[in-house]
């Protein structure tokens, strides 16, 4: 279990220059609003213990070079649990946060609802998760970190409900609180981990990496928007103006392949560099989303976003040329509508020999997962690039790429089938996969001159 901090310790570990915003006043009758019995008791030695006046403490503070908003809650202060008193400071942060074009940091810790006050409390839910829905509209970013424990409806909305969601390792993570749990659950499905391997939490950061890691955080999805930064090198489109992101300049040997065969040899060597090798040439640090929000994660798709030319942010979605499986295909529609909602552009490294196609990628969803892809490329609110940077597997590998805006290196192919699979299909013998693979037409040059990619991003020094 990691440590339980106060929420002022936790603030001091999040940020420096700590400024509590005002608090809202709302006067409740004796003992609450449903005349609890001990209530105001409770209250008072919560005080008395705390210090704290209520679950949640509010205000701003400055994380790295940016001034944000962060909600505390103060688990000592009645299990951090959310009463009316509460709901009206979160609301009131959410409202600062909006006025003042600022991003808001959620620290949470909290067992749920107040039981105390009854439905008013759990109401409070509603009132957290539309000033979150407001600020999502208002493009303003929203990240997380889950103390121990994170429980109820704070984790339904607070928690799960940003846009980018952090843990302390070890720390209570669940819907269910422990006293309300199945006697015979296992207590290691309710930890930070857990909820990470399930794909509901981007990353466990461990305590001395947490300010530094929301630094870069709040850098990257607060920094101003990538701008072209010149035309994409090409050999079919020079002069041709582009959307913004360009693509890295390709890392691979030189020289176009001779034949379709070749062109899928090229693709698949394990010397060719992977999609990692192009991140790091293009940006100067990147910080990772994971999971799909749905109960998986692909460590084959890497997802974020990260600092490109000039300082600009730009999100990525790279397949690692491993069969893509459903979690993959969500992380990266999750990625791009988040992206849309905060104004960045783009990249999209394609390299898959195709869609992951065994029994648990079905019962997973794969399709739906690949239609829900297809669909956030089609309607991104900004201009997504493609570089086909490996093997171009079917429709797999198309959900990934921008229609009108996708390039190709040299040692990529892009294949409405694997060429061994065509020649299965039409009973050829295995002596004709060559001689398949250039009627398909997947070389580089033959995508150009058919019109499906815009040109050939040649390799650095050339």
């Amino acid at each position: 279990m990691t440590e339980r901090f106060s929420a002022r310790e936790a603030i001091a570990l999040a940020g420096d220059d700590f400024r509590e915003l005002p608090v809202p006043m709302r006067e409740f009758k004796p003992d609450g609003p449903l005349s609890w019995q001990g209530y105001d008791d409770a209250r008072r030695r919560a005080l008395t213990r705390t210090g704290e006046d209520e679950s949640v403490v509010c205000g701003t503070a400055v994380i790295g070079s940016t001034r944000a908003v962060l909600i505390a809650f103060e688990f000592g202060f009645l299990g951090g649990s959310l009463g009316a008193r509460t709901g009206d400071r979160v609301e009131a942060a959410y409202t600062h946060a909006r006025a003042h074009r600022l991003p808001v940091v959620s620290l949470v810790a909290t067992g749920g609802s107040r039981m105390q006050e009854g439905m008013l409390a759990l109401t409070q839910l509603q009132r957290v998760a539309r000033q979150s829905a407001l600020a999502r509209e208002a493009g303003l970013p929203q990240i997380a970190v889950l103390r121990d424990p994170t429980t109820g409806g704070g984790w339904a909305t607070l928690g799960a409900g940003a846009d980018v969601t952090l843990a302390l390792p070890g720390a209570q993570v669940g819907f269910a609180g422990s006293r309300v749990r199945p006697s015979d659950a296992d207590p290691a499905a309710y930890t930070a981990e857990a909820q990470m391997a399930a794909g509901a939490v981007d990353a466990v950061v461990r305590e001395e990496e947490l300010r530094e890691t929301l630094a870069l955080w709040l850098t990257l999805l607060t920094a101003p928007a990538a701008e072209a930064e010149g035309e994409v090198e090409s050999e079919a489109a020079s002069g041709g103006e582009v959307e913004p992101v360009s693509p890295p300049a390709a890392l691979g040997a030189p020289g176009l392949p001779a034949t379709g065969w070749d062109a899928v040899r090229h693709a698949r060597s394990p010397e060719r560099p992977r999609a990692a090798a192009y991140l790091d040439a293009y940006f100067s640090r990147r910080a990772a989303i994971g999971g799909d929000r749905c109960g998986g994660r692909d460590d084959g798709m890497l997802c974020g976003f990260g600092s490109g030319p000039a300082g600009r942010t730009v999100a990525y979605a790279a397949q690692c040329g491993t069969a893509t499986r459903p979690a993959g295909y969500r992380t990266a529609a999750r990625l791009i509508r988040l992206a849309g909602r905060l104004g960045f552009p783009v990249l999209t490294l394609v390299d898959t020999p195709g869609a992951a196609n065994d029994a648990q990628a079905e019962r997973q969803g794969a399709g739906s997962a690949i239609a829900d892809l297809f669909a956030a490329v089609a309607t991104a609110r900004t201009p997504v690039t493609t570089l086909v940077i490996g093997e171009g597997g079917s429709g797999g590998a198309l959900a990934l790429a921008a229609p009108g805006n996708t390039w190709a290196t040299p040692d990529s192919y892009f294949s409405v089938i694997a060429p061994e699979l065509a020649a299965a299909i039409l009973k050829r013998p295995a002596s004709e996969v060559r001689d398949t693979a250039d009627q398909l037409r997947i070389r580089p040059q033959d995508l150009v001159e058919l019109g499906v990619i815009r040109g050939i991003v040649e390799h650095a020094g050339r």
